[in-house]
């Protein structure tokens, strides 16, 4: 049974990490732990718990720019943006029902991990909204990066190596993020009846247009009843409904659409933003497939020919969400095999442990990257004190 390390400021945080690299102990690094069932799993003698730091510390609506402690959690900032008719704009996703969690978790974790939802095509990700932070190395060392705007990097844009480093670079106290306006409206409509391939198509016709979609999935047929192609525009109402119709007419050849009003529109991209249609209570493996959007529709081809599995598109055929069946490697070899013929990767989100211990979890990368990443774990954490194990075996 591990001990608990539990700062409660940011100087005590300093003396703790301080204390485990002089001590060479190795630390589980925790916020709430709602997305500790992501990555390979790792039980050390101590666990750093930083769930005592939060709170707000900066919010200046104005300036489009909040700060807060890295553990504040995120339900908590997200309705405080919602008060002020503002967002986070890469939307990011709440994993707690597909992952058997409770609740969304921390500033911390959503920045640790990267995830973003629907709108990331559009809007970026989480580290394009990730401004500065403070924290300490795997050296013992107190440091801080960014600011409160985004033109005021010199030197290395650290929040950027940060962002998905799923802690093993730095123990951060406090996070500076950009928040934007939230949309007035949103609307969306649903072409019923497309194959894979065709609604690939149909989703790269629609970016291409000038009607600035800001969503745009799959849900073959099962997951919703017939096969849909769904489509989101967001902004003021007389804007909406004027790019609503415009893209409807653009894809009118592909058959009858079926409008949304917002309210059903709101609780659909919820669906497939959190992966609604996975949260089942199952234990059959979920993997986050991240490839060109052309090649969607070849990829999930490719591991259906091998094995009984479920999916879905977003980003236009870019993220496929995908179910396989329950084995002892996840079926790992058939869906790196299919993400293979394309240039992208596959990271394993949901499985129980003992496969998530036997497999690699997220995308073994190609020699030279692997050399970089090792080089910046050993700058930032030269003795594998933080969070070791986690993404890869070796580090």
């Amino acid at each position: 049974m591990s001990s608990t390390l539990k700062p409660e400021d940011a100087a005590q945080l300093h003396d703790a990490v301080q204390w485990a690299v002089a001590e060479e102990k190795p630390l589980d690094v925790v916020g709430l732990g709602t997305k500790r069932a992501i990555g390979r799993p790792s039980q050390h003698e101590f666990t750093m718990d930083l769930s005592a730091l939060t709170g707000v510390t900066l919010y200046e609506p104005e300036e489009l720019v909040l700060s807060a402690r890295a553990a504040t959690p995120r339900a908590e900032v997200e309705q405080l943006l919602r008060d002020k008719n503002q967002e986070f704009a890469f939307e990011p996703p709440d994993l707690s029902g597909l992952l058997g969690a409770s609740g969304p978790g921390t500033l911390g974790g959503m920045v640790a991990s990267n995830l973003a939802g629907p709108r990331r095509i559009k809007a970026g990700a989480v580290r394009d909204h990730f401004l500065g932070f403070s924290g300490v190395s795997g050296r013992g060392e107190t440091f801080k990066s960014g600011g409160r705007v985004v033109k005021n990097v010199t030197g290395y844009d650290l929040p950027k190596i940060i962002a998905g480093s799923w802690g093993t670079l730095a123990v951060l106290s406090d996070i500076t993020l950009k928040v934007l306006p939230a949309a007035e409206t949103e609307g969306s409509f649903a072409v019923e009846g497309l194959s894979d391939e065709m609604a690939v198509a149909a989703m790269s016709r629609a970016f291409q247009s000038s009607c600035e979609v800001s969503g745009a999935a799959h849900l073959p047929e099962g997951l919703l009843g017939a096969a849909a192609t769904v489509f989101r525009i967001e902004g003021i109402g007389p804007s909406v409904e004027y790019r609503l119709e415009k893209l409807a007419a653009l894809l009118n050849d592909l058959g009858a659409s079926e409008k949304m009003d917002p309210e059903a529109s709101r609780d659909l991209w919820r669906s497939i933003r959190d992966v609604s249609f996975f949260a089942n209570g199952s234990d059959r493996p979920v993997w986050r497939l991240s490839v060109p959007p052309m090649d969607g529709a070849k990829v999930a081809a490719a591991v259906a020919a091998k094995c009984e599995a479920r999916w879905f598109f977003d980003w236009a055929g870019g993220l496929i969400w995908c179910e396989v069946p329950e084995a002892d490697n996840a079926s790992e070899q058939i869906v790196r095999a299919a993400v293979a013929q394309t240039s992208g990767h596959a990271t394993l989100i949901r499985a129980p442990q003992a496969i998530r211990a036997a497999v690699d979890v997220f995308h073994p990368p190609e020699p030279g990257l692997a050399l970089i990443a090792q080089n910046v774990k050993t700058a930032f954490d030269p003795n594998g004190i933080l969070n070791p194990g986690r993404m890869y075996a070796s580090a």
